[in-house]
C-alpha cells in the first residue's frame, strides 16, 4: 500500500539511518534474511508521527511505553516480521516525533493514534502495548476509535492496578520536570535504564534512547503524560473506572515479567479475572520488557495468541 509522507526534519533522517544501521548490524546472521526496516512520518492533526516497519501481511501495531521509543520492538520485530506487517510507532513526545504543546492527556493519545491509523487506511489491526503504550491501546478500544482493533495484547500494561514504581510517582509531580527536566533529559535517562533495565538495553540503544529524549520538548512531553495517568498513590486511571464498557472489547491477551520493578505482575493476575479469564502469559526472571529480555519466547507468545492458538489459561516460560 503506497502511503504519502512528510519529508522527515534533518534530526529524523540522522536517527533513522542510524537506527536502520545499528538494527541490522545487531540483528541480522547469516543464514537468515530479515524482513528490511523502513522509516515513515506523517503530519497527523497537525502534529508530524514516525514510526518503522518491517514485514507484509497482517498488520500488528507496536506501541511503546513513557520515555521510550520504537527501537524498544527492534529485537522482537523481525521475528514477528516473518509472518505479518509489523508497524512500531512513536508516540507524541517521543522517539523521532513531534514534541507539541499538548496536553498528552490518556486520551488525547488513543485518539492522535487512532487518527493516524486511520490515515493508514487499516481497516482492521492487532494493537500491542507495553507499559504506558498499553494504556493507550486500552483506551483505544474504550473510546471505539474508528479503525476495528481485532486483537490487544497487554505487555506489563499501566491502567490494571494502582501500583507503580516510586520514580515514576516523584516524575510526575506537578511542574518539576516539566519546567526544570530539560537540561537533564539525557542523563536522566541513562540513569532510569540502568535501575530499570540494566543490561536489557546495550550501550548503543541506551546512547539513542537518551539523545531522543533530550530533544527539545520532551520534559514538557513527558511531564504531562505521567501527570495524567500517575500521582504520588499510584497509578490513578484504572480500568474498573470503565466497567461498564468492558463487554465491548476485542479478545485480551496479558504478557508480564515475574520480577517487573516498574509495574507488578500481580495487575496481570488480577486482570485476567477482569477480563473474563483473559491469557496470561508469565515469563520467569524477567523483568518490565519481556519483548526484549526474552524475545523469542515473547514473539512466539504473541503469535499464538494473535493467530488465536489453543494454549492454558496461564502460559509460562522459563528463562
Amino acid at each position: 500500500m503506497a502511503i504519502a509522507l512528510d519529508v522527515p526534519m534533518s534530526r529524523r533522517v540522522s536517527f533513522a539511518r542510524k537506527a536502520m544501521a545499528a538494527t541490522h548490524g545487531a540483528t541480522t546472521r547469516p543464514s537468515i534474511v530479515e524482513p528490511a526496516l523502513t522509516m515513515h512520518s506523517r503530519r497527523v492533526r497537525g502534529h508530524l508521527l514516525h514510526w518503522a516497519e518491517m514485514g507484509t501481511g497482517p498488520a500488528i501495531v507496536l506501541l511503546h511505553g513513557i520515555c521510550d521509543s520504537h527501537r524498544t520492538w527492534l529485537k522482537a520485530a523481525p521475528l514477528l516480521a516473518r509472518n505479518h506487517r509489523v508497524i512500531m510507532l512513536d508516540l507524541a513526545g517521543h522517539g523521532l516525533s513531534d514534541r507539541p504543546n499538548a496536553s498528552y492527556a490518556l486520551e488525547w493519545h488513543a485518539r492522535l493514534v487512532g487518527t493516524w491509523l486511520d490515515a493508514l487506511g487499516l481497516a482492521e489491526v492487532d494493537v500491542v502495548g507495553h507499559s504506558y503504550g498499553g494504556g493507550v491501546a486500552l483506551w483505544m478500544a474504550l473510546l471505539n476509535i474508528k479503525t476495528r482493533i481485532r486483537k490487544l495484547a497487554l505487555v506489563a500494561a499501566g491502567g490494571l492496578g494502582k501500583d507503580v514504581s516510586f520514580g515514576l510517582r516523584l516524575a510526575a509531580l506537578p511542574l518539576i520536570v516539566e519546567h526544570l527536566g530539560q537540561p537533564f533529559m539525557a542523563r536522566a535517562t541513562r540513569i532510569a535504564m540502568r535501575v530499570i533495565a540494566n543490561k536489557i538495553f546495550d550501550r548503543n540503544e541506551v546512547t539513542h534512547l537518551a539523545a531522543m529524549n533530550a530533544a527539545a520538548g520532551s520534559a514538557r512531553a513527558i511531564a504531562r503524560t505521567l501527570r495524567d495517568v500517575i500521582g504520588l498513590r499510584g497509578q490513578q486511571r484504572h480500568i474498573r473506572d470503565r466497567q461498564e464498557d468492558l463487554a465491548a472489547l476485542p479478545p485480551v491477551g496479558l504478557f508480564w515479567g515475574d520480577r517487573d520493578p516498574v509495574i507488578p505482575m500481580s495487575h496481570g493476575t488480577q486482570a485476567q479475572e477482569i477480563f473474563g479469564g483473559a491469557q496470561l502469559t508469565r515469563f520467569s526472571a524477567c523483568g518490565h520488557f519481556p519483548h526484549r529480555e526474552q524475545p523469542r519466547e515473547f514473539a512466539a507468545a504473541l503469535e499464538r495468541f494473535i493467530v488465536g492458538a489453543e494454549s492454558d489459561e496461564v502460559e509460562r516460560f522459563a528463562a
